[in-house]
């Protein structure tokens, strides 16, 4: 097993605190970026000097859960047609995350960020999947970025992760492509994580303009759907 841990200009000193404790680690390779490269560019810094079958990619704030990368590795062994799985987020409280979805069209986008949820709370429900059951292993439009393990030869096929998108809808935008080539994207709700940080999108419309964060979902948006306006 190859770990690569990105330090993606951060700006306290938690890359410090990483040398001191996996320096020795013949295991752990750091990576340490001149400049903040987003989710994307981040993430494709390790990737590119990866050498196995599969790739986990894994946020710093989430933990797997004991046996949970065995579980998905065995999945994809005995499937050969599953190019991504994604595990069961839970937050620290044990409640399910909304980590598996359906593909928004820019109104549900729209919906989810205002008070107009409220209004249509069935069709924000919809593209959130809350509609199903968090507890059946089943084929998804799409999995958040926090945790996916996917082929390695399936992220070379499709050219990784966009590195256009800066933060927010890479991981929307891979899973389409991994759809395009054939392949499945799925929930698998015995493997488990847990996520120990809020999320950056979180928040109304007016709120997101106001955080750097909150812009860059707005713009990576507008150049998802952009991407994908005649459904290619």
């Amino acid at each position: 097993m190859e770990i690569f841990v990105i330090d993606n200009h951060s700006c306290d000193e938690s890359i410090q605190w990483i040398r001191n404790r996996l320096r020795d680690d013949p295991q752990v390779r750091i990576i340490e970026s001149p400049l903040n490269r987003g989710y994307a560019g981040g993430n494709a810094m390790g990737i590119r000097r990866a050498r196995g079958t599969y790739l986990l990619i894994i946020n710093p704030d989430n933990a797997l859960q004991p046996g949970a990368l065995e579980k998905m590795v065995a999945l994809m062994e005995t499937n050969p047609d599953i190019g991504i799985v994604a595990p069961k987020l839970l937050h620290e409280d044990g409640t399910v995350r909304d980590s598996v979805r359906r593909f928004p069209s820019p109104i549900d986008v729209l919906l989810k960020r205002s008070f107009l949820q409220r209004i249509f709370p069935g069709r924000v429900r919809r593209y959130l999947a809350l509609d199903e059951d968090a507890n059946r292993q089943r084929d998804v439009d799409w999995a958040v970025g926090a945790c996916l393990l996917i082929r390695q030869g399936l992220y070379e096929e499709l050219g990784g992760f966009d590195e256009r998108f800066f933060l927010f809808f890479e991981d929307m935008d891979l899973c389409r492509r991994c759809w395009q080539t054939g392949k499945r994207v799925v929930y698998l709700p015995s493997a488990v994580a847990t996520d120990r940080k809020t999320r950056l999108s979180e928040g109304g419309a007016l709120s997101l303009l106001l955080k750097r964060a909150g812009r860059e979902h707005l713009k990576s948006a507008v150049r998802y759907f952009w991407k994908w306006r005649k459904g290619r």
